[in-house]
């Protein structure tokens, strides 16, 4: 059981944990809003890791995901240097933002689904009569 999580997946899931209370409480960039980091995944060389994050309520608009982004590449100096003080890692990895599309895709494909079975249902209906 010991081997079951790896070195890079405890890190990354620390490092989750403190760049989503830093992006709340120590970033001061107006452009940024509720940001919710889903995942952190980190190289095996500790080299980078890729941040996965998602903005409450603004998932379809492109100008506010392109100005959250802006922010949170603006911020990763300051975030790796905080990091590099709460963490203690002998190589603090580079940060890389990404937007999580996964949350819109799966709303998307749930409201598909939930329209594929109310169009079964008033076919089924009509049959029926």
């Amino acid at each position: 059981m010991a081997g079951e999580f790896s070195r890079t997946s405890r890190i990354g899931d620390q490092l989750q944990k403190e760049l989503a209370s830093l992006i709340q409480f120590e970033v001061k960039d107006p452009r940024l809003g509720l940001v919710t980091v889903n995942e952190v995944r980190v190289a095996k060389d500790l080299g980078y890791a890729d941040i996965y994050y998602t903005v409450l309520g603004k998932d379809d608009q492109p100008e506010v995901l392109a100005e959250n982004q802006a922010a949170l590449d603006s911020a990763k100096g300051f975030l790796r240097r905080r990091l590099a003080k709460e963490v203690k890692l002998r190589v603090m990895p580079h940060l890389r933002f990404h937007y999580d599309q996964s949350v819109v895709n799966g709303s998307r494909m749930s409201a598909l689904i939930d329209e594929a079975i109310r169009d079964d249902e008033i076919k089924t209906g009509n049959e029926d009569e």
